[in-house]
């Protein structure tokens, strides 16, 4: 099956390299090439790509300005980001705003291959040097995360493990010794300092803990 790909960049010399290196591949076909973001919507909306690959710096209307426009005119289309910027704000913002992928102009050889590949897959693919970038960011919410649980007392810890097992707080009444209302009491209390809206967000959190085998 042919994938349909619509180049977005200003630079022709670039989108000529970059349309040789896609029908290279048997099954890859630049469908439309446009050089602003507005003709990329344009181009979008008409022939609504199986992917757009997409440029961030481009005269008028920018790559990262037209990502959610272009979401709307295509919504099918998967955003894959070809740019010189390894700023992580632009990724922050390509990701928020829709994009699946972030690769470097300077990788633009066979990384470009393997990057449409995993987008197209339904993947999230950023170039490598970006993922750190990402980790990093990531690292000091999952040690809050944790901090928030360490900060609980015991009987806090104890009865939110047995409400995201499922138990009832008579059953962990019952269980713990303790009356109905200061079960409520060590549960609410618990779900304040971890920042957890309710019960399917404290099983998420419990999963990821690994909190949930029956001691």
């Amino acid at each position: 099956m042919m994938t349909t790909i619509l180049l977005a960049d200003d630079h022709a010399v670039l989108r000529s390299g970059l349309k040789l290196l896609l029908e290279s591949q048997p099954d890859l076909k630049v469908a439309g090439e446009a050089s602003s973001g507005l003709e990329a919507l344009d181009l979008a909306a008409k022939l609504q790509p199986d992917l757009i690959l997409l440029d961030l710096s481009m005269p008028g209307l920018g790559g990262l300005d037209a990502l959610p426009a272009l979401k709307k005119a295509a919504p099918d289309a998967k955003v894959l980001i070809l740019t010189m910027h390894d700023d992580p704000q632009y990724l922050r913002s390509a990701l928020k705003n829709g994009a699946m992928g972030y690769v470097l102009k300077k990788a633009a050889d066979a990384e470009l291959i393997s990057a449409i590949r995993a987008v197209l897959r339904g993947e999230m693919y950023v170039h490598p040097s970006m993922t750190r970038t990402l980790l990093e960011e990531m690292l000091p919410k999952a040690e809050a995360a944790r901090d928030a649980w360490e900060s609980l007392s015991e009987r806090e810890q104890e009865v939110l493990r047995l409400v995201a097992l499922g138990h009832t707080s008579a059953e962990i009444a019952a269980q713990l010794n303790l009356s109905d209302k200061t079960v409520e009491t060590y549960r609410a209390r618990g779900m304040e300092k971890l920042g957890l809206p309710n019960r399917a967000a404290l099983v998420r959190f419990a999963l990821k803990k690994g909190l949930l085998e029956e001691k």
